[in-house]
């Protein structure tokens, strides 16, 4: 089976993480080394240089995954970075004898098809060749705003989080996200007609 091409760099937590992404997609993977990221001054650097031209954040879904990928945000250029997220589901990856503190399935144990739905954003079209500056363009009018969320109950009222939290199921996205984190997910992965009949089920 070919593999489909990434317009950015990706940067995951683990090894394991990066095996994964290797036998699906043709792209630079890079691994942050877990929580090491935060002192190694050599890495920091390599994705401050590699994150110029773009690049995509795909951690975990646990505790963990939120304080890294928060990290490299705080070091990274905000309009060159790209957020993809897998859902929370429960499991164990076969190789552990155990599973997880969170008892969550991280990157390397989702199965392909989750995969390729959190980075379908930014794979590459036949015949493209990879090179313009950022993903598919969305009219104004395609784009959600804060005040769609203000006006469905996702943000500025009691029971917003819980609201929020039962979309990202339905997305398929971890639960947890603020409103800013979530607004810019479903900008990346969705549109306003899918949204809608979302909120509708809520």
């Amino acid at each position: 089976m070919d593999k489909k091409r990434l317009r950015y760099p990706v940067i995951v937590e683990g090894k394991y993480d990066k095996i994964k992404l290797d036998s699906i997609f043709d792209a630079r993977i890079y691994v942050s080394g877990g929580f090491g990221i935060f002192n190694s001054k050599e890495r920091q650097a390599l994705f401050e240089r590699i994150a110029k031209g773009g690049v995509i954040l795909l951690t975990d879904s646990d505790g963990g995954g939120v304080q890294i990928r928060s990290f490299l945000r705080s070091i990274l250029p905000p309009d060159r970075i790209y957020n993809a997220y897998i859902p929370s589901i429960a499991g164990k990856e076969k190789r552990k004898q155990r599973a997880s503190r969170s008892g969550m399935l991280g990157v390397e144990g989702m199965s392909r098809e989750v995969i390729e739905r959190a980075l379908a954003p930014f794979i590459v079209g036949d015949g493209e060749d990879g090179s313009d500056d950022g993903v598919k363009a969305k009219s104004a009018q395609e784009m959600l705003t804060t005040i769609d969320f203000f006006r469905d109950g996702l943000t500025g009222a009691d029971g917003s989080g819980v609201k929020r939290d039962a979309l990202c199921e339905l997305l398929g996205l971890p639960p947890g996200m603020s409103a800013k984190a979530l607004l810019e997910a479903i900008n990346l992965i969705s549109d306003r007609e899918e949204y809608t009949r979302l909120v509708g089920e809520l």
